[in-house]
């Protein structure tokens, strides 16, 4: 029998395969790497995109803050107009009230008395006064109670005051502002 040498054949193709392996795990190597790099890009994409909307709503959300900052104090100052509006509108409704009062004040003087001083606070007036006697003291604080304007006359106190003449006194007394109840409600009662 012929003796056939099959070595170096197979020396050959694993040779060959060898290096059809190398030059393929190379290619998978190369190609596994690309497609990292690729994935690393597209992924390194996708953050910026989503940084710059972030970074997109934050500038509008500081601008929409400076906007609800302004709006507030707009708010604010609206409330404070509000507030002088109806304080002046108060003021503005009391001028009659004021004159009314004094008018009463006036019509309800008998002869024999005479005011020192008048002072208001709140809704109570305080007078101090001479009368001639007791008697025309009782009389102004009758005509007091009576008033539509004028209520719950209280005497503070009273003394002698004879450099004005034999009975004269000095009084002071406090009465209530108290407003008069419109028609209607009058009438209902």
């Amino acid at each position: 029998m012929a003796k056939i040498n099959l070595l170096p054949w197979r020396e050959e193709r694993r040779q060959e395969q060898k290096k059809e392996f190398l030059i393929t795990t190379a290619l998978v190597a190369l190609l596994s790497a690309g497609l990292v790099l690729l994935g690393d890009r597209v992924v390194n994409g996708q953050i910026e995109y989503q940084k710059a909307r972030n970074n997109y709503l934050t500038e509008n959300i500081r601008e929409l803050d400076k906007k609800v900052a302004e709006i507030r104090e707009l708010q604010k100052r609206r409330n404070q107009l509000i507030e002088r509006m109806r304080v002046i509108q108060e003021l503005q409704g009391n001028r009659p009230i004021i004159v009314r009062i004094m008018d009463q004040i006036v019509r309800t003087i008998p002869d024999g008395v005479f005011y020192s001083n008048l002072s208001t606070k709140n809704r109570k007036i305080t007078i101090n006064g001479i009368a001639e006697s007791n008697n025309r003291v009782s009389s102004l604080m009758r005509r007091l109670d009576a008033s539509d304007w004028l209520a719950n006359p209280n005497l503070d106190k009273v003394n002698a005051a004879t450099q004005y003449g034999d009975q004269a006194t000095t009084f002071n007394l406090t009465v209530n502002v108290e407003l008069p109840k419109p028609e209607d409600q009058q009438g209902g009662q």
